[in-house]
């Protein structure tokens, strides 16, 4: 069974409302909202609002940055979305790659590992605050001095947690601790902050499930691996359309279109596209944008069967 979700961000009351309710009529999992401080909408906001007009959609950011969110403050946001959703909430965390984020809270980005220290801090804080328990953290990271999350009390007894990543530490802490593993396929960020190299060959991505597998021996239970789609497409000729993108990437078509990061193809294809990436590499969720709703939702019930 594969399980779709739609990221968007509202612009405007009446299409984000209308938005909230076709993805919920055509049968997607979960809204999710990009969180990047002044250059997007609040997520919880937003997902509150879109919790007025559903019932079923779960609704979480993805990902907030851990980078510059406090965690009393994040779970509070959390705990209050689960509740007005009557317990829909979903909370995805990532370790934040933007510097002008950063600066904006009047910090300087650190370095990889120094970040990835935050977000696994902040992850088990705001954890721990959701499920009703006092924290004290005094590290380089991270300071929080007895802090409890009193009120609101969020529905559920555990609101999902997606950690959004391709760092192999991360991917490791992931594996052991997140419900949901969502492999962004990123690589080195880019001069500008917010674009990145790929790590989509075959050979990246089995090296990124060896770590999330590390990271979960032992449990009962693996996290789920979900996978953040760039481009889709309902096309005849996937080549042509995909030749674009795997040019600028520095991949061939095959290899594109082998990576779960694309669904590009017939209607047929993209079902067996999707079969084949449970089959071989155990992902069986997928984020897509919002321009892809309309192309998906005929085949949501052949891709919640497919595989």
């Amino acid at each position: 069974m594969a399980l779709l979700s739609v990221q968007a961000q509202p612009t405007d009351a009446v299409s984000w409302l209308d938005l909230a309710r076709r993805v919920e009529a055509a049968g997607f999992d979960a809204l999710l909202a990009a969180d990047h401080p002044g250059a997007c909408a609040s997520p919880f906001v937003a997902l509150a609002t879109a919790a007025a007009v559903t019932s079923t959609l779960g609704l979480g950011s993805y990902v907030s940055n851990a980078g510059v969110r406090e965690p009393i403050l994040l779970a509070t946001d959390v705990a209050t979305l689960d509740v007005v959703s009557g317990g829909r909430a979903r909370l995805g965390l990532g370790a934040g790659h933007t510097p002008a984020e950063w600066r904006a809270v009047g910090r300087e980005r650190p370095d990889v590992t120094a970040r990835v220290r935050r977000c696994v801090a902040v992850a088990e804080a705001v954890r721990d605050l959701l499920a009703g328990q006092e924290i004290t953290v005094d590290t380089a990271e991270l300071i929080v001095r007895s802090a409890t999350l009193a009120e609101p009390r969020p529905v559920q007894a555990r609101v999902p947690l997606t950690i959004g990543t391709a760092n192999s530490t991360l991917l490791r802490w992931a594996g052991a601790h997140a419900d949901v593993v969502g492999l962004t396929g990123f690589g080195r960020t880019l001069a500008d902050g917010h674009r990145h190299d790929v790590r989509w060959r075959a050979d990246q991505i089995e090296a990124q499930l060896a770590h999330v597998a590390a990271g979960a021996a032992g449990r009962t239970e693996p996290p789920a691996l979900e996978a953040l789609v760039q481009q889709v497409a309902v096309t005849d000729d996937a080549e042509a359309v995909g030749g674009e993108t795997a040019a600028r990437i520095g991949l061939t078509v095959a290899e594109l279109l082998a990576t779960p990061f694309v669904l590009i193809g017939t209607a047929d294809e993209i079902i067996t596209a999707v079969a084949e990436h449970r089959r071989r590499w155990g992902i069986t969720r997928f984020v897509v944008r919002k321009d892809a709703v309309d192309q998906l939702g005929p085949l949501l019930p052949r891709l919640a069967s497919a595989g």
